[in-house]
């Protein structure tokens, strides 16, 4: 039997940054560390829902039709927790377009919520579903392994191969045989009685399925060739694809109104809708039928669409991502190389809505990029090779880092210079805070002072010629000004030569003169310095009435 795996299914990608999704840049850097499970959905991209790796499940976003299912219809920025998920080890989630929400556990279990007004849900209602409810209607004893939503009907896959569906039937998505909505799961049969399939997709009004020996089906609404049969008649039925006869297909994605197919060798087909160019043959014109796509590249190994977009993406084996479709509003007709890493990003960046095309998986390991593993060993005495000695305290270093990160230090350990056989050097010329703050900054770009200690560290930058530190202490400066220290660092702005900052500081100063004159600051500068302040301030007309 082979693998497949299509866009609801959970996907393990390495590195992947959830906060460039807007929603989850509402969360704590802690919270972001907690999650295992990510997804993105809804009609704007507006709700969210992440598992952590405790089991726990929380949603936050616009909550429309109920689909984050906390038992209420309000929003929220904040995430809120579901109990009766909690424990619960998800392996399969979808979404529609009201949105209603399937999400499958690792027992086998399938809990459903949301939109509800076609039976989406499959309880033999059209009532919301507030809160996640267990579906066992026609399900008992099947283990649920994969589930796929349309706009408005679901499809799920059980342990033996078996597909059902329910809800909305306009179109013959349920494959029933009729146009007649289907309340309950129903057992899709006719040509798929006797086949084992093992992935599963839908479009918006359309359903596909592959078989464990290949072979593709599919049925529902076919208006824009979107089943792949060789015309544009809806299918009440699964229909096989008959055009990809020899081909072993491992991997199927449907997107608003087309497909695609990936094969065991690596081809890509695509089929169906192309308005936007989502099919990538280089025009606009619909495909009743596969066609072969990127004939001229690489190998693929994985294909990327979603039912609620026109948006289309592949990776290679190399890792390079290609994307077509809609992409921010405008048609790609061709498959165009992104700098992107993964299909994720894709459509984090592309998509409209920019929802996930599949359910993320990040497995916290304890893989540490290069910038990571630096950060880590910034004054860590088993791997250094030299320590700085400042006012009685010393600071652990790698000569070859200080030596790649500033020309200072390249320049200090040559051969020919005292330092360079040295295991300890003294530094008596700036503070302990103001020298462990700039080598902190060689191993990670980033500083964390008080404005008056930035002082000294922009007299350093000054001094070693380090602009973009110049710059970062000249932006905690200015942020941290204030009456009681402003004349201060105007001083220190002059004495550094920080024209920029200097002009911030000395227009604070200004507009706050009465209480900056009031400072012990402002009294104790230098003579020349003061006088050169009141000038200036006189001729910007600080003492006009």
């Amino acid at each position: 039997m082979i693998e497949s795996t299509n866009w609801i299914q959970i996907i393990f990608v390495a590195m992947v940054d959830v906060s460039k999704w807007p929603l989850f840049t509402l969360l704590s850097a802690q919270e972001l560390a907690s999650i295992r499970h990510a997804c993105i959905f809804g009609t704007s991209a507006n709700e969210a829902i992440f598992i952590t790796h405790d089991d726990e499940v929380y949603v936050l976003g616009l909550n429309c039709s109920n689909c984050l299912g906390t038992g209420d219809s309000q929003s929220t920025i904040v995430p809120k927790k579901l109990d009766c998920l909690t424990g619960k080890k998800l392996v399969s989630l979808s979404y529609g377009s009201g949105p209603h929400v399937l999400l499958a556990t690792e027992e086998g279990e399938l809990y459903v919520w949301g939109h509800n007004g076609y039976s989406q849900l499959g309880n033999g209602t059209t009532n919301q579903g507030v809160s996640p409810v267990l579906l066992s209607t026609n399900l008992q004893n099947k283990r649920v392994t994969e589930v796929a939503c349309g706009s408005h009907h679901s499809l799920a896959l059980t342990l033996e191969g078996e597909v059902f569906a329910w809800g909305y039937n306009n179109c013959g998505q349920v494959g029933s045989g009729s146009t007649a909505n289907q309340p309950t799961p129903r057992k899709v049969s006719n040509c798929l009685q006797s086949k084992v399939m093992v992935s599963i997709a839908c479009g918006q009004t359309s359903s596909m399925a592959v078989a464990d020996n290949g072979e593709v089906y599919g049925w529902g609404y076919n208006g824009n060739g979107q089943l792949g049969l060789g015309n544009n008649g809806n299918q009440l039925t699964p229909c096989r694809l008959i055009a990809l006869q020899g081909f072993c297909v491992v991997q199927i994605a449907s997107g608003y109104a087309h497909s695609l197919a990936l094969t065991d060798e690596g081809l890509l087909y695509a089929w169906g809708a192309n308005t936007y160019g989502q099919l990538g043959t280089g025009n606009k014109s619909n495909q009743l039928s596969p066609v072969q796509v990127m004939a001229e590249k690489e190998r693929i190994v994985e294909i990327a669409a979603c039912h609620s977009t026109h948006t289309s993406a592949a990776k290679t084996q190399s890792g390079q991502v290609f994307m077509w479709g809609q992409c921010r509003g405008q048609p790609i007709v061709l498959p165009h190389l992104t700098h992107l890493a993964s299909t994720d990003d894709v459509f984090t960046c592309f998509a409209t809505p920019s929802v996930m095309w599949r359910m993320l998986s990040m497995e916290h390991d304890d893989f540490l990029t290069v910038a990571q593993s630096l950060q880590k060993e910034f004054d860590n005495p088993e791997t250094s090779d030299l320590k700085f000695s400042i006012d009685g305290k010393y600071i652990h270093v790698h000569k070859a880092v200080l030596k790649i990160r500033c020309e200072h230090f390249r320049s200090m350990f040559q051969s020919h210079w005292n330092e360079d056989m040295k295991e300890v050097i003294e530094i008596d010329q700036f503070s302990y805070p103001v020298y462990r703050s700039f080598l902190e900054f060689l191993y990670t770009d980033s500083v964390d002072l008080p404005p008056e200690d930035a002082i000294g560290l922009l007299d350093l930058a000054t001094s070693y010629c380090e602009n973009r530190l110049k710059k970062l202490c000249q932006h905690i400066i200015k942020r941290g000004i204030t009456v009681e220290n402003g004349f201060s660092l105007l001083s220190a702005a002059i004495r550094y030569d920080a024209e920029d900052l200097e002009e911030f500081c000395f227009k604070f100063c200004v507009n706050h003169l009465t209480e900056v004159t009031q400072t012990a600051a402002f009294w104790q500068i230098d003579g020349n310095m003061l006088k050169e302040f009141i000038s200036r301030a006189g001729h910007c007309g600080a003492f006009k009435n």
